[in-house]
């Protein structure tokens, strides 16, 4: 008997010409519809993400002290800047205290600690030291207005250095204030340094 041969068969080609692209069957659409789905994942991730990243995040509420903190102007003085201001203020309160209340050296004093205050917030860090060094020239220079004199030179000069004894405490306070603002900057300035020393370790 004789046996046929069995020929596999010929794809016919296209009739555009252009042969068709491999076809994987069952498995193929398998692969595309898992590639479709991972892909609609992703994109659904990130917007997710993108969404969740313009949201604004719930903060804390500020107290309206530490708002009205924030809007104070915060310049940074150089050591003569901070000199400078806080002896022209005094010069400048102690004529209008001259002015308003008769030379009461009590109103200057309390007009001299939110100077000595300003004085040490304003300084820049490097030059922190300036500031309680220029808080008592500030103070005697913004007494000569207000001291009592007998007239010239020496009796002014007479009445700054008796001010001075008998109203040394607000010399002191305002100094002390000064000299904490500076300490607790100070100590601020050098734990900020020892974190970003650990950090770039």
């Amino acid at each position: 008997m004789e046996q046929h041969r069995t020929r596999p068969p010929q794809s016919r080609p296209s009739r555009g010409g252009t042969p068709l692209p491999p076809q994987a069957g069952r498995g193929g659409t398998r692969t595309a519809r898992q590639a479709g789905a991972r892909s609609g994942t992703r994109s659904g991730a990130k917007a997710a993400t993108r969404a969740g990243a313009g949201v604004p995040r719930a903060c804390a509420p500020v107290s309206p002290l530490v708002q009205a903190v924030r809007r104070f102007p915060n310049p940074r003085l150089t050591g003569l800047g901070s000199g400078l201001f806080c002896t022209a203020s005094m010069f400048t309160l102690a004529c209008l205290v001259q002015l308003l209340f008769g030379a009461s050296i009590v109103v200057y004093g309390v007009l001299f600690l939110p100077v000595c205050a300003l004085t040490a917030v304003w300084v820049r860090r490097a030059d922190l030291v300036t500031a309680v060094v220029a808080v008592p020239i500030a103070f005697a220079v913004g007494l000569l207005p207000i001291a009592d004199s007998d007239g010239g030179f020496g009796g002014r000069l007479m009445g700054l250095v008796t001010a001075l004894a008998m109203h040394a405490g607000w010399l002191y306070g305002g100094t002390l204030v000064a000299g904490v603002i500076v300490t607790v900057r100070k100590a601020r300035m050098m734990t900020r340094k020892a974190a970003q020393r650990r950090r770039t370790a």
